[in-house]
């Protein structure tokens, strides 16, 4: 059996080559997410992190890298079908949180929150390259480890609220 070949590190992969879509995919392949947004990689900074316990179980990580934007610039193709959904009703906001995940791999895709209506939150880590985060949503719950990501707004609690002025 040959060994699997390396990922291409971000780095190295120029983002002109994504001006007109950003494709990335499941761990298994069944599910493939497009975002065709020609501004997703110029101008202001468009990722977030978050650093909430669900963001963070869902990630698997100690933060989640997000991507808040429209709906009608993501097209989804779920190939078999098997594109399940986990209804979250034990969010810090009270609001009941669609997360969307391969039923295959269980790879996290994405999140409809009925804050944001028209909006979908992409779970980047199946994307080749992911845009600079503009803000860390709910700072508070950092790992004393973590160093501070430059130029990145850092919020207490949700993206936007009180800013963070804890101890880094």
């Amino acid at each position: 059996m040959a060994p699997k070949k390396l990922d291409t590190p971000p780095s190295e992969v120029p983002v002109s080559r994504f001006e007109n879509e950003l494709t990335g995919s499941c761990l298994c392949g069944s599910i493939s997410v497009s975002i065709q947004d020609k501004e997703l990689f110029v101008g202001k900074k468009r990722g977030h992190l978050c650093h909430c316990a669900n963001c963070r179980k869902v990630a698997g990580s100690h933060v989640a890298s997000n991507l808040l934007i429209e709906e009608e610039k993501v097209k989804i193709e779920d190939k078999n079908g098997i594109f399940k959904c986990y209804l979250d009703g034990e969010t810090l906001s009270g609001n009941k949180l669609e997360r969307w995940f391969c039923g295959q791999c269980g790879n996290p895709i994405k999140s409809v929150s009925p804050l944001y209506p028209g909006k979908v939150i992409l779970k980047m880590g199946i994307f080749p390259r992911i845009p600079e985060p503009e803000a860390e949503a709910y700072s508070v719950n950092r790992q004393v480890w973590e160093g501070r990501n430059k130029d990145v707004k850092m919020y207490a609690t949700k993206n936007f609220g009180d800013v963070y002025t804890g101890d880094l």
